[in-house]
């Protein structure tokens, strides 16, 4: 789901298949709870935080990938592109929460924003960071009378999404990725060069966006089928 590094370091390979991994489970319990009739509680409790823990994993992921990939504003406008199909698609099929600017929207823009954001040191960017999350938690209380500012973080009266991560204040995370690849990998090597890793355990970080992509139609067919 985010830009490809140049050589390939198995320690973000493995977190991203995790986080991939967990986003996928996270789904399962949502098409359960509503297609199902199943009595999972995903709008807070646990597995509201299971959800969370996985779009700030892709979120760190990403900032990181930026400071090793090459060319972010072509990867982040693949991204905006898929994610603008799945607008039209949810869009289609459930209308009162399609998705509009969702977690993919999301990484593309800030991909897009890191050939300038990418000049600042890590210190300017955990500042960034710092201010992001504040202005997104104003933005959090206030309310706007057009959708035209949802990328913000600000939002119509009864605004309803299956997806939403604006860029305030969730920008100020994908900036501690980014500031902590700078730091961490700044000689674009691995800090576990000893580290040996299974292909299957490498294999769903590697591919990342397409499992993303087509995990949701399998869910819900496999799911048919056993019900």
């Amino acid at each position: 789901m985010l830009a490809k590094s140049r050589s390939r370091i198995p320690e973000i390979d493995a977190l991203r298949g995790l986080a991939i991994i967990l986003m996928v489970l996270f789904h399962l319990v949502v098409d359960l709870t509503d297609f199902f009739g199943y009595s999972f509680q995903y709008r807070s409790g646990f597995w509201y935080y299971e959800g969370k823990a996985a779009a700030i994993a892709f979120m760190i992921v990403a900032g990181i990938s930026a400071t090793l990939g090459s060319s972010p504003v072509r990867h982040g406008l693949k991204l905006i592109a898929w994610g603008l199909a799945l607008t039209g698609v949810t869009w289609l099929f459930m209308p009162a929460v399609y998705i509009r600017f969702g977690i993919l929207h999301f990484l593309g823009a800030c991909l897009l924003t890191w050939p300038l954001a990418g000049k600042a040191k890590p210190g300017t960017l955990l500042f960034l960071a710092v201010i992001s999350f504040i202005l997104g938690h104003y933005a959090a209380d206030m309310t706007v009378a057009t959708y035209w500012l949802l990328p913000l973080g600000l939002m119509p009266a009864g605004f309803s999404s299956m997806d939403y991560y604006p860029l305030l204040p969730w920008y100020g995370v994908f900036l501690i990725g980014g500031a902590g690849g700078k730091i961490l990998y700044s000689d674009r090597q691995s800090l576990f060069p000893a580290l040996r890793l299974p292909q299957w355990v490498l294999w769903p970080g590697s591919h990342s966006l397409a499992i993303y992509l087509v995990h949701q139609p399998i869910l819900l067919a496999l799911l048919f089928l056993l019900h």
